[in-house]
């Protein structure tokens, strides 16, 4: 059974930093593609970054360009979000997922094993 857990997600002062971590059990990590996405009330799930099974490939999303990074540690299961200049509007619950195959598209519906997700909340 897949499983997926998400940390490090907390209230963040407008400009700050976050690091968000995910681990991943029940799969072979480094034979997945891994990726971020969001997800506030109302609307639909965003995509964030996504990054290929080996860490060599990675999408960053437009709303987050130039901001995020997105890596992984095959050795410890791990995948990691790293955003930047944070701002209000990047208030949402994060998921970690697993997908399969390419690691493109970076499409929640590619990535079908999610985490409960845990709550980004940018406010001063």
């Amino acid at each position: 059974q897949v499983q997926v857990m998400e940390s490090g997600g907390g209230l963040v002062q407008p400009g700050g930093s976050l690091r968000l971590s995910c681990t991943a059990s029940g799969l072979t990590f480094d034979d997945v593609p891994m990726g971020w996405f969001r997800q506030v009330p109302g609307k639909e799930r965003e995509e964030i970054a996504c990054i290929s099974k080996d860490g060599e490939g990675t999408y960053i999303s437009s709303s987050v360009e130039g901001r995020a990074a997105i890596s992984r540690d095959n050795a410890k299961n791990t995948l990691y979000l790293e955003i930047n200049s944070l701002k209000p509007e990047d208030t949402a619950t994060y998921y970690c997922a697993a997908g399969e195959g390419w690691f493109l598209p970076c499409k929640p519906t590619k990535y079908n094993h999610r985490g409960q997700g845990t709550q980004v909340t940018v406010s001063s």
